[in-house]
């Protein structure tokens, strides 16, 4: 009798811990992307808003989130943000469902300008949620180049004094463009020809870096810099002074989308989430925090005057040269990275 109780005791407690650890799905959304994507004024206003806790994962990289929804088979996690081209690749393999725009009351306040990219051409399955381009910024006070594109980070006068991310398609693709050449070309020929190229900036190059790459521009570690459209938000934010150059070659456009995997233990959360987030002022919170483009054309209006310059698409961008980089064959790829190593092993 007394192990029958204990039995019992033990199967309640258990019920009760799985209740308290999330165990009623329609109460919680499972949201995967980077961290610090979403403020806290934001998620926390959702919660209060729809009574749906989020429970917030994250990944490093595009490639590890697209692992976990393979492994998955499109299921555990309700709404992912995530890059334009491994986007591409979640849909091709099934693991995205289509939305029900539908339920999306503030579906029209959407920016027209990023939509019906290669990755979702018929905008069946995403939200996009931020948008960057590839951006030059340097200190004029100690750069005497007037830079205009890429080709003038070849200048001799740079050397040492260049910070450049660490992603090696768009950094390659920087010499492409150099030469006229398509960031997603599948030439391999002039993909190596693009890393010979690269090799002669070398001498210029002091930092490779991916993150907080704005904090050496502003310490003076570096003057000048091609960095991503948040790091130039940040950069300029604590100094106006900075220049920021949009390449004369072209530039280089990023959209992050947010899908519902095609498996998704809660859609209903996640449509009811895209719909919070896609509200004018809720969307204006989202960009000033996360520094990227604002993709919400209504949000626009909301955004303070402080962020306005850094959020909005400037005036003289003129978006029909814009290029996206795309997922290339093995082929192209090897050369590309091939040309990463050589030229990273030169700037050491």
């Amino acid at each position: 009798m007394k192990r029958f109780v204990f039995i019992l005791v033990t199967l309640l407690l258990t019920l009760v811990v799985f209740s308290a650890c999330g165990g009623d799905d329609e109460n919680v959304l499972t949201l995967y992307t980077w961290e610090g994507m979403f403020p806290d004024e934001v998620l926390d206003g959702f919660e209060e808003a729809t009574g749906i806790k989020v429970r917030y994962e994250n990944f490093d990289y595009d490639e590890t989130m697209l692992a976990k929804l393979e492994e998955t088979k499109g299921g555990g996690y309700d709404l992912v943000i995530a890059d334009d081209y491994i986007i591409d690749v979640a849909i091709e393999e099934g693991l995205v469902q289509k939305l029900n725009t539908s339920k999306l009351e503030n579906y029209g306040n959407i920016n027209p300008a990023y939509q019906g990219k290669f990755f979702d051409p018929d905008d069946e399955y995403t939200v996009p949620y931020g948008a960057g381009v590839q951006t030059i910024v340097y200190d004029p006070s100690k750069v005497t180049v007037d830079i205009k594109g890429y080709s003038d980070l070849w200048n001799e006068e740079l050397k040492d004094k260049l910070g450049i991310i660490a992603n090696y398609r768009v950094i390659n693709g920087m010499a492409l463009k150099v030469l006229g050449a398509s960031y997603n070309t599948e030439d391999a020929n002039k993909i190596s020809e693009a890393g010979v190229l690269l090799g002669e900036l070398a001498g210029n190059v002091r930092l490779i870096k991916d993150d907080n790459l704005q904090d050496d521009l502003l310490s003076g570690e570096i003057s000048v810099a091609v960095m991503y459209t948040s790091q130039v938000t940040a950069a300029k934010l604590a100094d106006p002074s900075l220049e920021i150059v949009y390449p004369e070659e072209g530039i280089g456009l990023g959209i992050m989308g947010a899908f519902i995997p095609s498996d998704a233990p809660n859609a209903d959360a996640a449509y009811k989430f895209l719909d919070y987030i896609l509200k004018a002022e809720n969307g204006a919170k989202c960009f000033e925090y996360i520094g990227y483009y604002c993709t919400n054309i209504a949000a626009e209006a909301y955004i303070s005057e402080k962020y306005k310059e850094f959020l909005t698409l400037p005036e003289n961008i003129d978006m029909n040269r814009s290029e996206m980089i795309e997922m290339i064959g093995a082929g192209a790829d090897e050369a590309h990275m091939t040309a990463w190593v050589s030229f990273k092993s030169l700037c050491e």
